[in-house]
């Protein structure tokens, strides 16, 4: 397996102790770690055993140095990241929701140094030397103009290189502001449409094609929690026909009956043979993962973008039915996971998927 590269933003991650409110812990202690989109692609590719490589530019102090000492000990090679003289950490603050209560998330990375470095900031030739797989997300040119021109190259310079490209699209509408003259869906549409061109596999939530796109499935409120998983074939034939170029579209398909209980599943559309691949599956039907009490739903979705790259890297397992069962399984585990990162082995999802998760102790 090539070294797989990913770029994006890493940042401070705070949190209340268990499922408290803000207001309920503080003042008092929040729970530090580290995380992002991209990283935490990274940080699970390397605990499933694969070869990865973390991209990003941060200030150089002892807080970011712990930061890379975190990612190096999982084994993520972080040998290009920009150690920046401008900008800052990016931080952000997640409240965990139960139940009917929501989660919340509170952003708090204006000028941090990715957001400020320009493309010409990094080595491109050097990230992917030894390179076979290059992965970003539409979360890194949502934080600044620098930061969406630097992706838009970070992705030519892969495909020049000869790079498989997959980018998830990651819709967030907080952060899409860097230009007022458009509204957040605008000037992601705008941006994505500059980028994707030169992306091989797109990944999406269920959401994220009407938000960025336009193409909404039908008979889903993702909302209330109705999904209907058929639909999104059409939808994913919509955006090929957008972009031609892209080989594979996967989308994760959350039905959320609150913020503690969500059927999870996804469906892997292949280009070559114009079908769709659904996962889990029950005989010949797709039946999701029913998912209770999970502890961390945040980073769910970059560990099924983790599972799938490094089963399209795995001769074992690139098979479309394969790829696809082994990612939303290895996301599934991200659910039972405090914090971004899944700490799931390469064991662990294949146990699931040869057991049906009974989650018996395992002695």
């Amino acid at each position: 397996m090539k070294t797989i590269v990913t770029f994006g933003e890493i940042m401070g991650r705070f949190c209340p102790p268990g499922f408290k409110r803000f207001r309920q812990s503080l003042p008092g202690d929040l729970n530090l770690t580290f995380a992002g989109a991209e990283a935490n692609v990274a940080a699970s590719i390397s605990m499933l055993g694969g070869d990865a490589r973390f991209v990003t530019a941060i200030p150089n102090n002892d807080v970011t140095q712990a930061l890379i000492s975190n990612l190096r000990g999982l084994d993520v090679d972080t040998s290009e990241i920009v150690l920046s003289k401008s900008g800052r950490l990016g931080l952000y603050f997640v409240e965990a929701g139960a139940n009917q209560r929501p989660s919340r998330v509170i952003y708090d990375r204006e000028y941090s140094s990715v957001s400020m470095a320009p493309a010409s900031a990094y080595d491109w030739d050097s990230i992917f030397d030894g390179a076979g797989w290059f992965h970003t997300t539409g979360i890194t040119p949502s934080l600044s103009e620098e930061s969406a021109e630097a992706t838009i190259q970070s992705v030519k310079n892969a495909k020049a290189a000869g790079l498989t490209v997959s980018c998830d699209l990651n819709f967030r509408k907080k952060l899409w502001k860097w230009n007022p003259t458009l509204s957040s869906t605008e000037l992601a549409c705008e941006t994505m449409s500059r980028l994707l061109p030169y992306v091989d596999v797109v990944i999406g939530n269920e959401e994220d094609a009407s938000d960025v796109l336009g193409i909404h499935a039908e008979n889903t409120d993702v909302h209330s929690g109705k999904i209907d998983a058929s639909k999104y074939t059409g939808v994913a034939r919509e955006i090929v026909s957008q972009f031609p170029n892209l080989s594979k579209v996967a989308i994760t398909l959350r039905e959320s009956i609150s913020a503690s209980h969500n059927n999870w599943g996804a469906m892997l559309y292949d280009t070559s043979s114009d079908y769709s691949y659904f996962a889990p599956i029950e005989g010949s039907d797709y039946q999701p993962y029913e998912i209770r009490n999970i502890v961390d739903r945040v980073g769910g979705g970059d560990a099924f973008g983790a599972g799938l790259i490094f089963a399209f890297n795995d001769p074992k397992l690139r098979e479309p039915q394969t790829a696809i069962a082994f990612a939303v399984a290895s996301s599934c585990l991200a659910h039972s996971i405090y914090g971004d990162y899944n700490f799931s082995t390469r064991a662990e999802v294949e146990s699931l998927l040869n057991s049906g998760g009974s989650g018996r102790v395992v002695r």
